[in-house]
């Protein structure tokens, strides 16, 4: 009897399963039917099914639109997203690992303040960091962007969890010992062990940015400084007047999504790792 309802049970798990993945991959197969048609046959054929297949026109016309503008958001999504994720994830695991491994007054308290910053939503912080940089004079820069994407609260707070769990004492008293300093105790081994966890909280750091949207938007105004996402956007917003401009919309929405892809496949190998180095423990 438990045999059978362990099996309807699992089935019906799958199929769960099975039709939320069909509900979250189909936007993405419409975007990849989209993309291949021309212009004229978004409107008058079926959306789900494909047509005339122009994605290699639809790519030259994104990507020489404007003088290749579209490269330019690319590259400064590449640089937000990628930098600033590295540098927040380092600040992360650098703040968690000293919140879970040293002893110090008020260490409860300002763990309190970061739990603090992870229920404040970005949005409410705009505003607030738009007359902050206005004042310090990098509005419409590099830096209004990528200075606020490397605080992760969040961040913060997983390194701390990931430190406590993974970081044995006893091997960092026995580096001590032998002469390390705090720095190289944390870089040759707290770091390693933490690495396997710090590729999630990379994780989160890359898709938090490289969608943002509203803080681009508040803080730059020179095209050549939008992310892809305030780019499309843009062009989004020019569709009324050019209608050629929604298949390059579309094209792009499908682009952007491509690094995204690429970096989970490339960084699920580190999650197998620390998986069996969990089964292992």
């Amino acid at each position: 009897m438990k045999s059978q309802e362990s099996k309807v049970s699992r089935t019906a798990a799958m199929a769960l399963m099975f039709l939320l993945a069909i509900y979250f991959l189909l936007p993405v197969y419409f975007l990849l039917v989209a993309a291949t048609k021309p212009q004229g046959d978004l409107a008058t054929t079926f959306g789900l099914w494909f047509s005339h297949f122009d994605l290699g026109a639809n790519l030259r016309t994104l990507f020489s639109r404007t003088d290749g503008i579209f490269l330019r958001w690319a590259l400064n999504s590449v640089i937000y997203a990628v930098l600033g994720a590295a540098i927040g994830t380092l600040i992360s695991a650098l703040c968690g690992y000293a919140l879970a491994k040293f002893r110090f007054r008020g260490r409860e308290f300002l763990f309190s303040v970061i739990l603090g910053g992870v229920l404040v939503p970005t949005t409410a912080l705009a505003l607030p960091l738009f007359l902050l940089f206005s004042k310090l004079g990098i509005v419409d820069t590099y830096l209004a962007v990528f200075l606020p994407s490397i605080v992760s609260p969040f961040g913060v707070y997983l390194a701390r969890i990931f430190a406590s769990a993974a970081v044995p004492e006893e091997i960092l008293e026995s580096a001590r010992l032998d002469g390390a300093g705090e720095f190289r105790t944390f870089f040759s081994v707290a770091f390693k062990l933490m690495s396997p966890s710090l590729v999630t909280i990379f994780l989160f750091q890359f898709v938090g940015i490289w969608n943002n949207f509203f803080l681009p938007m508040v803080m730059l105004q020179k095209e050549s400084l939008f992310p892809i996402t305030l780019g499309l956007f843009e062009w989004n917003g020019q569709t009324a007047r050019v209608s050629l401009l929604q298949e390059s919309v579309i094209t792009g929405s499908l682009v952007s999504i491509v690094p995204v892809i690429i970096v989970f496949i490339l960084l699920q190998r580190f999650w197998r790792t620390g998986l069996g180095a969990g089964s292992i423990k």
